[in-house]
């Protein structure tokens, strides 16, 4: 998890704002809705959009109703620095300072390849990405991103594009212990999990996301 202290750009103001909301980790606003939080006492304009492109730099969901600023195009620098990187998916996740998340980063990169059929690809600086997604939101802004992926970071390993339909939602109850997000999946103990569920949910976001 990343604490919003974490994220330059952005200052004490905005954090006790939306602490006060409860919101203290980057992960806790992607999809929430921007313009609600911009009519908090405290919240900028210029801060909340850095937050926002912090969202896409990490794979997440971006905020919806995002008001840019005037000096923004359609195209940001969330956008430009989520993409794929020359680096080894596979190199990175031995690489990880956790032994934990080293294991765990291993047998997922062996579920996500027999549920896709694809190589991963390290999308930015944490994403393991499979496949190819354009997006485009009502505000104007587009990008690329993986179609499903992982991220084993220190507190949680973040599942991404699963949640596509309410027949995902379903078979999120089977699981076993997570949390959600509105872009992605927070899980800590990968065993826990019912592997054949977790193998449908990436065969179904795989398959959602293309159609």
């Amino acid at each position: 998890m990343t604490a919003l202290t974490e994220i330059k750009g952005t200052g004490a103001p905005l954090h006790r704002a939306l602490a006060e909301r409860g919101i203290t980790e980057l992960e806790q606003l992607a999809g929430a809705d921007f313009q609600e939080l911009l009519a908090l006492h405290g919240v900028g304009l210029k801060g909340l959009n850095r937050l926002n492109d912090a969202l896409g730099e990490q794979g997440l969901e971006p905020m919806s109703g995002v008001v840019a600023p005037k000096s923004s195009t359609t195209t940001t620098k969330a956008d430009v620095k989520t993409k794929p990187s020359e680096q080894s998916a596979e190199d990175w996740i031995e690489s990880l300072p956790w032994p934990r998340r080293v294991e765990q980063g291993r047998a997922l990169l062996e579920i996500f390849h027999e549920a896709t059929g694809v190589e991963p690809v390290l999308w930015g600086q944490s994403i393991v990405g499979y496949g190819h997604h354009h997006y485009r939101y009502e505000t104007g802004r587009e990008g690329d991103t993986a179609r499903v992926g992982f991220s084993p970071r220190k507190a949680a390993i973040s599942l991404y594009g699963l949640q596509g339909d309410d027949v995902a939602r379903d078979l999120l109850d089977r699981l076993g212990p997570h949390r959600r997000g509105a872009g992605c999946i927070y899980v800590t103990a990968l065993d826990a999990l019912d592997q054949d569920v977790l193998r449908e949910l990436i065969v179904r976001g795989w398959d959602t996301t293309r159609t």
